[in-house]
């Protein structure tokens, strides 16, 4: 493989190199066959070459030319389609079926990246992704926890999520400041027990107005969109503060606000 490749701070690039990191992810991903696969910032093709040995066909989405013409030159690249473009703006339902997604994603597009991909949850079978495992633990965490926020209840609504393996920087090049972490997150309707949000413009604002400053109470930082009445009607204490508050509350009280009116 060759390493002339440098890497690039503004496509946020740090390549896995660690061999036993690389065969956990893939046997994360369980690919098979026949099975659609896209990988997002294939890179150096660590995670892609072996993908590729249980593929008849593997989609790659990659904003990075050189790393392109790399691809290119590959034992394997009669098996990639190359979805060559920036991937927050990637129409993944532009491919047919139940995809499976996979990528080490650059870290400086991370979370409006997972809220692309949470629009095309029904597509979807599982994705695999490596984090910062900051950004992992927000993902996962649970209500009355510092980590906690908009991020977590926005993914919650989509996604079953666990935290499948922790990556040091070492296993990198160039070696990262953070760790890292493998994040699995498979799209589960109505997962949260209340069902569907009826208006999910509204839920998502409801949840970004709820958490805008986290210091403050629920009945604070919704002035002016749900009343005590109206906090009180779903089951949250007006005094309680954002991050106390459970994902289906917040589905309640959108639902309960737009029946309103």
């Amino acid at each position: 493989m060759s390493t002339a490749h440098k890497a690039r701070k503004r496509f946020g690039q740090n390549f896995l190199q660690d061999t036993r990191i690389i065969t956990d992810i893939v046997n994360a991903v369980r690919p098979q066959p026949d099975d659609i696969v896209i990988e997002i910032g294939p890179g150096l093709a660590a995670i892609t070459e072996p993908l590729t040995r249980h593929l008849r066909q593997l989609h790659v989405c990659e904003i990075d030319r050189d790393i392109i013409r790399f691809l290119k030159e590959q034992p394997f690249a009669d098996k990639l389609v190359i979805h060559e473009g920036d991937v927050l703006q990637f129409d993944f339902g532009s491919i047919a079926g139940r995809k499976k997604i996979v990528g080490n994603l650059p870290y400086n597009i991370s979370t409006p990246l997972l809220f692309h991909l949470a629009e095309v949850a029904d597509e979807v079978v599982d994705m695999h992704f490596m984090l910062q495992k900051e950004v992992v633990e927000r993902m996962v965490a649970q209500p009355k926890t510092n980590d906690y926020g908009r991020l977590s209840v926005m993914l919650q609504y989509f996604f079953d999520m666990e935290m499948l393996i922790e990556v040091p920087p070492e296993s990198f090049d160039p070696a990262p400041k953070v760790d890292s972490a493998v994040v699995r997150m498979i799209p589960v309707p109505n997962r949260i027990g209340t069902g569907t949000a009826a208006d999910f413009a509204h839920f998502s604002n409801l949840v970004r107005d709820a958490f805008h400053q986290r210091r403050k109470t629920i009945r604070n930082n919704l002035k002016g969109i749900a009343g005590d009445e109206d906090l009180q009607a779903v089951g949250i204490l007006p005094q309680q503060r954002a991050e106390e508050i459970a994902p289906e509350l917040y589905v309640r009280l959108s639902n309960h606000l737009v029946a309103k009116g």
